[in-house]
């Protein structure tokens, strides 16, 4: 992943887990790289960034732990180029998450976006609980009605059952609330993978886990 980079490998692991697990600014970074002696610009941080996100996500799919067949499925907007964007998650019942994804708009066809790139992940749920959205609602039997299945998703629209996935949004929502913000739609893309990456290592969720969070991080961005 890192070859033919000017900077070590753990120096450029570190730096981008610094972005992911903490509320820190690229400057922030920078300042702590400087101290620990090592000189780098903010701005070569923000690429690493950038550039590695999808990578991480990919290897952390491959290696993330099967979740249950119950799901909770929400989305809450985020600020991004000073536009309201939706951020699509689930999780399942005991609280691990399942998948995310941030779409520029709030309808049925993202919706569904969202639960076939968690279908592709994860396999079918058995049950899915959801909000009185209409647009999930939909997505979800648009779903059923594309694939070819014995028995469709069953959904669910009981308001307390998605305590447990509107709780998780906040790790998320108060990374977002106290950072310096996204200027733009990619950029919170792949900022808000990371995040949701390091989220998933806190819950233990990563097959083979090391001893650290930040060693298994680095097994995933090897």
């Amino acid at each position: 992943m890192f070859k033919r980079h000017r900077y070590p490998t753990i120096i450029i692991q570190q730096g981008v887990y610094y972005k992911f697990r903490f509320t820190l600014s690229y400057r922030d970074i920078e300042e702590l790289m400087e101290i620990r002696g090592v000189e780098v610009d903010h701005s070569t941080i923000q690429r690493w960034v950038f550039k590695f996100s999808p990578e991480i996500e990919g290897n952390m799919h491959r290696r993330k732990q099967q979740v249950c067949d119950s799901w909770r499925m929400d989305e809450t907007y985020i600020k991004a180029g000073g536009q309201d964007r939706y951020l699509y998650r689930a999780v399942d019942k005991f609280g691990n998450t399942v998948d995310f994804l941030l779409t520029k708009r709030r309808m049925k066809g993202s919706a569904q976006k969202f639960f076939n790139k968690a279908i592709g992940n994860n396999g079918k749920p058995r049950v899915t609980n959801i909000d009185k959205s209409g647009s999930n609602f939909t997505a979800i039997r648009a779903v059923n009605r594309n694939n070819f299945w014995k028995k469709n998703i069953k959904v669910r629209q009981c308001k307390y059952l998605n305590n447990i996935i509107e709780q998780d949004h906040r790790n998320i929502k108060r990374r977002i609330a106290i950072d310096t913000g996204f200027k733009e739609f990619e950029s919170a893309q792949r900022t808000l993978a990371g995040m949701e990456v390091v989220n998933i290592i806190k819950k233990n969720q990563i097959i083979d886990s090391k001893s650290t969070m930040f060693q298994t991080f680095r097994s995933l961005a090897a």
